[in-house]
């Protein structure tokens, strides 16, 4: 009799360790892949689950967004301007039993695809395209990724390409570029301003020579603002054929 509560105990005992090791507990963010005897059997939500010990595994996937970060890469763009690009992914696992079944590390996978793509993109593009279009290489390269990555269960939410870096040697020339553009510029807007002032001039000496006493008055105002300060010389234009004109006054009132 005692044997028999013996074994009874033992045997509640052994089903309780059984039932205790078979408890899984799934976050919200978290799904479970179950696998009997090796093969997939189902994918379990969150809350508590249970398997079969020994003949039941399961194998917990996080259902958050991750990023991954592209280490620096040395990419040679289509006009052989070499420069150094990083980037970050940002992914999600949306079927979880792909990502385990089909892809041993899917995090390690989409890194290593992703610096590929990166350097096929980068590679048929154009160093002006790739400094003022960030956002296009990066949708490009999104593209590619999601493409493959959407047979692994994996969706790339988006990649950013965070810094370019281009050679000491381009950066001065594109200085140079940028201050001969400048220097041009100043030069046109400086050219503009004198035609536009050349044509004030013209407009202006056409109307003082359609009314005589135009002169006359323009030229007492300035006589009169030089001779504001008592320091400043007064410097009275006379024509050159003054001596002429006198003659000619003198002559006329003899006759």
């Amino acid at each position: 009799m005692e044997f028999g509560f013996m074994c009874f105990g033992i045997i509640l005992v052994l089903a309780f360790l059984v039932v205790v090791r078979g408890v899984r507990l799934l976050y919200e963010y978290e799904r479970g892949v179950v696998f009997t005897l090796g093969k997939y059997s189902g994918t379990r939500n969150p809350g508590l689950n249970i398997v079969v010990p020994v003949f039941q595994t399961m194998q917990k996937v996080d259902m958050r967004i991750k990023t991954a970060e592209i280490p620096r890469q040395e990419v040679m763009t289509r006009d052989n301007i070499p420069m150094l690009v990083n980037a970050v992914v940002y992914f999600k696992v949306i079927q979880p039993e792909e990502a385990i079944i089909k892809i041993e590390d899917y995090a390690f996978a989409i890194r290593q695809y992703t610096q590929a793509a990166l350097r096929d993109v980068i590679g048929n593009s154009e160093m002006d395209f790739v400094l003022t279009e960030r956002e296009s290489i990066a949708e490009d390269i999104k593209e590619i990724v999601d493409a493959e990555t959407n047979g692994w269960g994996i969706d790339v939410e988006s990649i950013k390409i965070q810094e370019v870096e281009l050679p000491a040697e381009m950066k001065r020339a594109m200085a140079q570029q940028a201050e001969a553009e400048r220097e041009r510029r100043a030069v046109v807007i400086n050219s503009l301003g004198e035609l536009e002032a050349s044509m004030n001039l013209q407009k202006a000496a056409q109307a003082l020579a359609e009314s005589p006493g135009a002169m006359h008055l323009r030229t007492l105002q300035t006589i009169r603002a030089i001779a504001a300060d008592p320091s400043e010389k007064i410097v009275l234009f006379i024509p050159s054929n003054f001596d002429g004109i006198a003659k000619t006054l003198l002559e006329s009132k003899k006759g």
